[in-house]
């Protein structure tokens, strides 16, 4: 009898040693562990990151990480660490949180426009995802990606096409370069390169003049207009006289692309540049800054007129007065000159 009462004694503290345990580890599995009061949260792991990289980021976020310490090492986590961006949900229980950060990669979304130069669209992109400036800008001017694809460190900027694109936050320098060019590659088809031949340019002669064409207008309206004026220039071997290269001519023979200036001298017309489009006729070597889809659509699709000339336009702010003739046109700068000289504006 005796026997009998002690086995079932012992029966009995196993099976509530068994139920504290299964409880425990059903506590450390499935309860909820999240200690933020939002709905998300979000980690960004780094390549190559340790556990204890990743770790450091989910204790402000977890309410027990000793519990999750005990499931990551179970589950195999602390060994497998994957590099992205995930989310973590109010209310996840550590065996969530872990499905989570090891599969679900969130992508990122990456917008850049209006940069200037590679320096600044690599300043740009390394705010939004891993990869550093410093690395960004050296995938950018590979000698050996800029031959495999045909561009130059004058024209390299034409190469990325202003929108808006979903990456791995983990992308690498050299995977960005690599997206973009595919990327590019599907934004000149056939149509658009079919254009460009319509009016006796290649792909980088295009872009070259989007380039200017951006920095002359911000009318998305107006760009198909100024396009004609240059295209017409070049037809007829004008010069194009374009007060934005001479700024970047400035501005590069300088190395100061942080200064504003917005009117071009007389003595600035002097400079000795390939980009000074007032001392050299034709194209610039290279892109001034980056088009956007307006004005690379504007020079592929020009408007047809008879005008030489434009200046702005100081009863309609942001537009310009577009001549046939140098007169007229003599007659609306002078109008220009006069308003810029009552703002008070010397440089």
């Amino acid at each position: 009898m005796y026997l009998k009462k002690l086995l079932l004694a012992i029966v009995l503290i196993g099976l509530i040693v068994a139920a504290i345990i299964s409880y425990n580890i059903y506590t450390i599995m499935f309860n909820p562990n999240t200690a933020f009061a939002n709905n998300e949260a979000y980690i960004y792991i780094p390549t190559n990151a340790t556990y204890n990289d990743a770790r450091d980021q989910l204790q402000p976020l977890l309410k027990n990480i000793e519990n999750f310490d005990i499931l990551a090492k179970q589950k195999k986590y602390t060994t497998n660490i994957k590099a992205g961006k995930y989310v973590i949900k109010k209310g996840m229980s550590n065996n969530d949180i872990i499905n989570s950060i090891r599969s679900n990669n969130i992508p990122v979304l990456l917008t850049f426009n209006n940069q200037e130069r590679l320096e600044d669209l690599a300043g740009r992109i390394a705010m939004q995802i891993e990869a550093d400036s410093i690395s960004l800008i050296k995938a950018m001017k590979s000698p050996e990606f800029l031959s495999k694809h045909h561009y130059t460190e004058a024209t390299a900027l034409g190469m990325y096409v202003p929108n808006s694109y979903e990456f791995f936050w983990n992308t690498s320098a050299e995977q960005f370069c690599e997206r973009m060019q595919r990327e590019s590659e599907n934004f000149w088809n056939p149509e658009r390169l079919q254009k460009a031949g319509a009016i006796n340019m290649d792909r980088d002669q295009v872009l070259i003049l989007a380039s200017i064409v951006q920095k002359e207008t911000a009318k998305a309206d107006e760009r198909p207009r100024v396009a004609g004026v240059y295209l017409n220039r070049l037809k007829v071997g004008m010069p194009l006289q374009a007060d934005p290269t001479v700024i970047f001519a400035i501005k590069k023979d300088t190395d100061n692309f942080d200064q504003t200036i917005k009117r071009v001298l007389y003595k600035d017309l002097e400079i000795d540049s390939p980009y000074n489009t007032y001392k050299y006729a034709g194209l610039p070597p290279g892109l001034i800054a980056m088009p956007d889809i307006s004005s690379i659509e504007a020079v592929l699709n020009p408007e047809k007129h008879d005008y030489y000339y434009f200046v702005a336009d100081v009863k309609n702010f942001g537009y310009h007065k577009f001549a046939k003739t140098l007169s007229q046109h003599n007659v609306n700068r002078q109008e220009y000159v006069r308003w810029i000289n009552q703002q008070g504006v010397n440089r």
